[in-house]
C-alpha cells in the first residue's frame, strides 16, 4: 500500500512538473471562440516544453520523456504538426515515416489541449501532415491505439470514411509478449490506399 502511494505521489509531482514548464502567463488565457487564426506549423526544439506539458494534459497518451519529445520536434519536424492559437500550442501530432514501410506515415500521437476541442483540430493536423512534400509517395496512414481508447479509434474510423479507404486492425504489440504486463495491447490501425485529393480537401 506504501509503496502504490508512492507511485501515485510521484505521477501527481511530474505532472506538476510538466504543467510548470508551459510558458507562463498567456499559455492559460482564455482561448477565442473563432478558431479562424488556428496557425499549423512545424514544430521546432524550443516547442519541446510545451508539447511535454500538452502531451501530460492528454490522458490517456503515454507520457514520452522530455528528451523524447525534443527528439521529434527537431529530427522529425516534417512529420510533426503544432496547431497554435494566440501564441499557444492547443494541437499536436507526432509520426514519421518507417524505414520498413516507407510508403506508410505512422502518426504517433494526437494531443488536443481542452480549449481546442471541437474544431476537428486532429483531422486539420493529419490533413496538414499529408499535404506536405516530405509525405509524397505515402499510400496509407498507420497508427496503434489500444482496444479501450475509444476517442482514437473514432478518429481513424471517421478519417477512413471520409477518404473512402480501408481501415485494417490487427494487434501488434501485445501485454504479455511485448510489454512484460505492464501495458496494454496496441492494435495496428492502418488506412489505405489514400487518395490524396481526398486528405487535402476542407474539413467540414
Amino acid at each position: 500500500m506504501q509503496t502504490r502511494n508512492y507511485f501515485r505521489r510521484r505521477k501527481i509531482l511530474d505532472r506538476q512538473k510538466d504543467e510548470e514548464s508551459l510558458p507562463p502567463g498567456k499559455d492559460f488565457d482564455a482561448i477565442p471562440a473563432t478558431d479562424a487564426d488556428v496557425r499549423f506549423r512545424r514544430p521546432i526544439a524550443s516547442d519541446g516544453p510545451a508539447v511535454t506539458a500538452l502531451i501530460a494534459a492528454c490522458p490517456p497518451l503515454d507520457r514520452n520523456s522530455r528528451y523524447c519529445n525534443l527528439l521529434q520536434c527537431e529530427h522529425f519536424a516534417d512529420h510533426c504538426v503544432i496547431a497554435e492559437k494566440a501564441g499557444r500550442i492547443v494541437g499536436w501530432v507526432s509520426g514519421y515515416r518507417p524505414p520498413s514501410d516507407p510508403a506508410a506515415l505512422f502518426v504517433w500521437q494526437v494531443a488536443v489541449s481542452t480549449e481546442g476541442r471541437g474544431k476537428q483540430l486532429a483531422s486539420r493536423m493529419i490533413a496538414e501532415l499529408l499535404a506536405r512534400p516530405a509525405q509524397d509517395g505515402v499510400t496509407h496512414m498507420i497508427t496503434t491505439i489500444t482496444a479501450d481508447n475509444q476517442a482514437s479509434w473514432g478518429l481513424f474510423r471517421g478519417l477512413a470514411r471520409r477518404w473512402d479507404a480501408e481501415l485494417e486492425r490487427s494487434a501488434l504489440f501485445e501485454r504479455e509478449v511485448h510489454f512484460a504486463g505492464a501495458h496494454a495491447t496496441e492494435y495496428l490501425a492502418r488506412i489505405g490506399p489514400i487518395d490524396r485529393t481526398k486528405t487535402n480537401a476542407k474539413q467540414g
